[in-house]
């Protein structure tokens, strides 16, 4: 009895050292995610869409940079699923990237725990699922990095932190989305546009049918209830009644009240640009995908697939009326496309009566896409700016650092390849591996792919291949994206922030260098191609694993316009990059490894220290009394 007492105490005692060591480094932050279909209407029509924990889009991930996170996935969709952190850089841990190229797919009615470390990032970014099309259906969500308390933001805390989440939609779900693709079709002129799940504001009777539930953000103009103020206009008039040796001296204050409001926006859409503004609000630019930017106020921002902003927005208009929201179709025949616009609405919370009268308008640049190319190239880095680290964000000189690698990439219209309609990078349709790559390499499976994406487009045919980019450990890689479609395009690079040196129309030279800027070009993770037109970026490549480098447009992307690029540090060492996860899935060739329901009990200790502690705790609390 004696013996079972100490050997329950010191069992309890070694719980508690173990759970306090998994935390006592960087915290951890946790969160459960359930993947399953429901039945919304976001358009009036009951369709199926992939919601998390019940809800389309799904929760926000909030954490501070170095956060350790954990994310439980239950799959419960009829489908295999993988949930890509679009933008988060996953340093030395391609693992848990959430793409073909690195993890096999959670299978259905099993769940899997993604675990990595938020690293040296901050700011805007979104997750989707990665596989199958299955963002055309929803499953995304927003991924908020906030600074850490020692780090300034440049620019005054703000009132409040707003997500909105912006994309084309069909009323097709992905897997009739999928088999149009197969067919040799194009998907053709999407239904409409969402904003957070939600379809557009009747704000057109012809154009929007009644019932469509709408978005609507709520914001407080913080006027100063102690005193009495009225409006002349859009200017606050602030009467000040001050009493002196019996005289009552009446003063009047022409001032402007506003609180002012974070709003990050991301287009999770398929395949269109949407040029994103709010009625008679300035959108003051402050971030971009983890690099805090030169502050502008635009009116209006083209946002292409894939990519993130945060505006910071003043509540400082008349408060007669609600204000639209607005995220329309840019590139595109706009008499033919009216359709294909997403209308929330901005309700101050001393509003007096609902927006009206027409949306505001859209940039006129239908043939001219000279505009929406200097607005992109207005966005620059805030050199000055402290980002996830103290030392300023220009400290890292990019624009002095000799290139090591160049790659031209080159996309075109789709070709046939194999009687099958195929979308190519540099002539190259990829064929993602039934084995993954970062797997093969890590258990030597020989064939899986082959390490010879060329420098320079292909001349001859194309070809359908699992052809990867061998990319120089601590090289600095140059890559121009050269668009010869029709259509707009936006790439990533998986595991990095590219810097976007340059971009203008025509086709792309060595002279094309001399218009580079080598100072203060923004670092991002998702970069717009124009159509006819090239994009030059600059990479350092120093996180060992295997990255996509992929088109953000679902069809292309789903037709093989991607590629990986390959990073291996030559050194007999394995500092550079994390092991294999222990809870790690195998398919394709390692199937063979995979055991039945094979989750791994080192995760859940990190992912739920809380729920386990209780567990043990209980577990001990029985023994104790059964042989008390």
């Amino acid at each position: 009895m004696v013996l079972c007492s100490k050997f329950l105490a010191l069992f309890l005692i070694y719980t508690c050292l173990l759970l306090s060591l998994c935390s006592a480094a960087d915290p951890f932050v946790s969160y459960d995610f359930e993947v399953s279909y429901i039945t919304a209407s976001p358009l009036g029509v009951p369709q199926q869409v992939i919601a998390i924990n019940g809800k389309f889009p799904g929760p926000t991930i909030n954490v501070t940079t170095n956060n350790n996170v954990a994310i439980n996935v239950r799959n419960k969709l009829d489908d295999n699923l993988l949930i890509h952190w679009s933008g988060i850089q996953q340093r030395r841990s391609s693992w848990q990237d959430g793409l073909p190229g690195t993890n096999c797919p959670i299978p259905p009615k099993w769940n899997w725990t993604y675990q990595f470390q938020v690293k040296d990032q901050i700011g805007s970014f979104f997750y989707f699922p990665s596989l199958h099309m299955q963002r055309a259906s929803g499953g995304f969500g927003s991924f908020i990095i906030n600074n850490r308390a020692i780090i300034p933001i440049p620019f005054d805390t703000p009132h409040g932190d707003i997500v909105i989440l912006i994309g084309d939609w069909y009323k097709r779900n992905h897997t009739a989305l999928r088999k149009a693709l197969d067919a040799g079709k194009d998907l053709g002129m999407p239904d409409g546009v969402l904003i957070n799940g939600k379809g557009p504001y009747q704000y057109n009777a012809t154009l929007v049918p009644d019932g469509i539930d709408y978005e609507t953000i709520e914001v407080q103009p913080a006027l100063p209830h102690s005193f009495y103020t009225f409006q002349i206009g859009y200017t606050y008039v602030l009467l000040v009644a001050h009493v002196s040796d019996g005289c009552t001296m009446l003063y009047l204050f022409r001032v402007k009240f506003g609180k002012t409001y974070r709003l990050r926006v991301h287009n999770v859409g398929a395949s269109t640009s949407l040029n994103f503004r709010i009625q008679n609000h300035n959108l003051l630019l402050a971030e971009s995908e983890g690099s805090y930017t030169v502050q502008q106020n635009y009116t209006s921002l083209d946002i292409h697939v894939g990519q993130s902003y945060s505006f910071l927005v003043t509540m400082d208009q008349n408060a007669s009326t609600d204000y639209y929201i607005v995220a329309s179709a840019r590139f595109v025949n706009e008499s033919q496309w009216k359709r294909v616009t997403g209308v929330g609405i901005l309700h101050y919370t001393n509003s007096k009566g609902k927006a009206k009268g027409p949306l505001p308008d859209a940039p006129n640049d239908e043939f001219d896409k000279t505009f929406s190319m200097n607005q992109a190239r207005s966005i620059r880095w805030n050199v000055s700016a402290s980002g996830a680290r103290p030392n300023p964000q220009g400290s890292f000189r990019y624009g002095s650092i000799n290139v090591t690698d160049v790659y031209v990439l080159k996309n075109k219209p789709l070709v046939t390849i194999n009687g099958k309609r195929r979308a190519t990078l540099s002539g190259i349709s990829f064929v993602n591996p039934a084995t993954p790559i970062r797997l093969a390499d890590q258990f030597k499976v020989k064939g899986v792919y082959k390490l010879d994406f060329p420098n320079r487009p292909l001349t001859g045919s194309s070809k359908m291949e699992t052809s990867v980019i061998n990319g120089t450990y601590r090289g600095f890689m140059e890559v121009i994206l050269q668009n010869n479609d029709t259509k707009m395009q936006s790439y990533h690079l998986s595991g990095y922030a590219v810097f976007v040196v340059g971009m203008d129309y025509g086709e792309w030279t060595d002279n094309s260098r001399g218009t580079y800027n080598k100072w203060d070009g923004i670092a991002r993770s998702t970069v717009q191609v124009y159509p006819g037109a090239w994009t030059a970026i600059l990479v350092s490549l120093d996180n060992v694993g295997v990255w996509n480098l992929r088109t953000e447009n679902l069809d292309s992307w789903y037709l093989g316009q991607e590629t990986y690029v390959r990073i291996v540090n030559p050194e007999d060492t394995n500092k550079t990059e994390l092991p294999v996860p222990d809870n790690a899935l195998f398919c394709g060739a390692l199937s063979k490894f995979q055991k039945p329901q094979d989750i791994s009990f080192a995760v859940s200790i990190t992912g739920n220290r809380s729920k386990l502690f209780f567990t043990l705790l209980m577990a001990v609390c029985a023994l104790m009394f059964v042989f008390g």
